[in-house]
């Protein structure tokens, strides 16, 4: 009964980005279940921050990953599999919005905090994150979503450049404003 099943396979975690996506390009689904391990929570933050609900974000989360999966042989550079995935992340929490009735409010905490927290540093938190998604959400459009790409995605220019079908220069300036303005924006909470 020799099938690679009955094989022990190498720690996965151990297994380099690279690695894993080449295997599950090649339909090996625990091989894709690792990556989802090692950068989901990070796929998930992005979107939350995108969609507005922590809620929402799981679902756009799930949807963004089956699609990954169905349309990993697209993948070009296995090597860049986390900026891939922040990609088709990003356009499935942009879609979401497009396709949410505008009168429905977004939340700008779903997260419930631990009892052990003192109410004010609650508030005082609570307040900070309202401050800044005021902040994200008074700049334009591309500064936002570069902002969010960089500081929530952890993308390269390069990667938001070919995101936001843009030139690295225009990502660069796109940056340094959104940065410049949420900088003035926050000033009071520093």
């Amino acid at each position: 009964m020799g099938s690679q099943r009955d094989t022990p396979s190498p720690d996965l975690a151990e297994v380099s980005d690279e690695i894993l996506a080449e295997r599950a390009i090649g339909g090996d689904a625990d091989a894709f279940k690792a990556l989802i391990v090692r950068h989901g929570s990070l796929v998930r933050a992005y979107v939350a921050r995108i969609v507005g609900s922590l809620i929402d974000a799981d679902d756009v989360t799930q949807e963004a990953l089956y699609t990954a999966w169905q349309r990993l042989p697209e993948l070009r550079d296995p090597a860049a599999v986390k900026p891939w995935l922040m990609r088709v992340a990003s356009r499935h929490a942009f879609a979401h919005l497009r396709h949410k009735p505008p009168t429905e409010p977004l939340p700008i905490l779903d997260a419930a905090y631990p009892s052990a927290m003192e109410p004010e540093t609650v508030a005082i938190r609570n307040a900070q994150l309202t401050a800044l998604a005021d902040a994200l959400d008074s700049l334009p459009e591309q500064e936002r979503r570069c902002w969010l790409l960089r500081e929530v995605g952890e993308l390269s220019y390069d990667d938001i450049a070919k995101e936001l079908n843009i030139p690295r220069s225009t990502v660069r300036g796109t940056l340094a404003r959104a940065r410049a303005s949420i900088h003035a924006q926050m000033e009071g909470w520093r």
